[in-house]
C-alpha cells in the first residue's frame, strides 16, 4: 500500500476519532433518551476510525476488509438513524437502538447469504444519505444544519461512486480519492450531529 494511502488512512482515523470524542462530549448535554442514539453514532465513528487506522498501521491489513464492511453496512446507517432521531427530537429507548443494531447485522447476513451484498450496499447507502439530508433540511430556516446535511451526504455519495470505480480519479487512484472524500464528509457529519437539537438537558 502506497505512502499516500497510509497518510490518508491516518487522516481519516484521526478525524473520525476526534468526531467520536466530540459526540461523546455532546452526549453529556442531552437527556437519557438521546444518549443511546448518540452512543450509536459514536460507535459508527469509532468503527470508521478503526477502518482508517487499519489502512495506516502496518500489520492491520487483515482487519481492513471486515472494518470496511462494518463502516459501510453498520456505521453509516447508525449515524444516519441518530441524525434522524435528533433532528425530530424523537426519543428511542436503549432496547430500540439495540434492535436497530441487531437488525442491521441480521440484514447484512441475510443479503450475504443471498449473494446480494452489492444491492444491499446500494440500498442502505441511499437510505442513509437521504436520512442525513432530511435531518439537516427539517431544521430550516436554520441554514447551517441544512448545508451540513447536503455537503456531508454529497461527499459520501462521491466517495461511494469512487469506491465503485464510477469516477475518474486521475493520478490519485480510486482508493485514495475515496479516503480523501470520506475525511471531510466525516467531519461535516459529526458537526451536524453536534448542532442538531434533540432533547437537551436544561442549563
Amino acid at each position: 500500500m502506497g505512502e499516500t494511502s497510509l497518510l490518508l488512512g491516518a487522516a481519516l482515523a484521526l478525524v473520525c476519532a476526534s468526531s467520536a470524542v466530540a459526540i461523546g462530549l455532546t452526549r453529556k448535554l442531552h437527556t437519557e433518551g438521546d444518549q443511546a442514539g448518540l452512543f450509536c453514532a459514536l460507535l459508527g465513528f469509532a468503527i470508521t476510525a478503526a477502518a482508517g487506522a487499519s489502512i495506516a498501521l502496518p500489520g492491520a491489513q487483515s482487519a481492513l476488509l471486515w472494518l470496511s464492511q462494518a463502516a459501510q453496512f453498520l456505521a453509516l446507517p447508525l449515524i444516519a438513524a441518530a441524525a434522524l432521531a435528533l433532528s425530530r427530537s424523537w426519543t428511542w429507548s436503549r432496547p430500540n437502538w439495540g434492535r436497530i443494531l441487531l437488525g442491521l447485522c441480521a440484514f447484512f447476513e441475510l443479503f450475504r447469504q443471498m449473494h446480494q451484498l452489492e444491492n444491499y450496499r446500494l440500498l442502505i447507502s441511499v437510505i442513509s444519505l437521504l436520512l442525513i439530508v432530511y435531518a439537516g433540511a427539517v431544521q430550516w430556516p436554520r441554514r447551517m444544519p441544512a448545508l451540513l446535511g447536503v455537503a456531508s451526504a454529497g461527499l459520501l455519495l462521491l466517495a461511494g461512486l469512487s469506491a465503485a470505480n464510477r469516477l475518474n480519479p486521475g493520478l490519485i487512484g480510486a482508493n485514495n480519492l475515496t479516503l480523501l472524500l470520506l475525511t471531510p464528509a466525516s467531519a461535516l457529519l459529526a458537526r451536524l450531529l453536534v448542532i442538531l437539537p434533540g432533547q437537551r438537558k436544561p442549563e
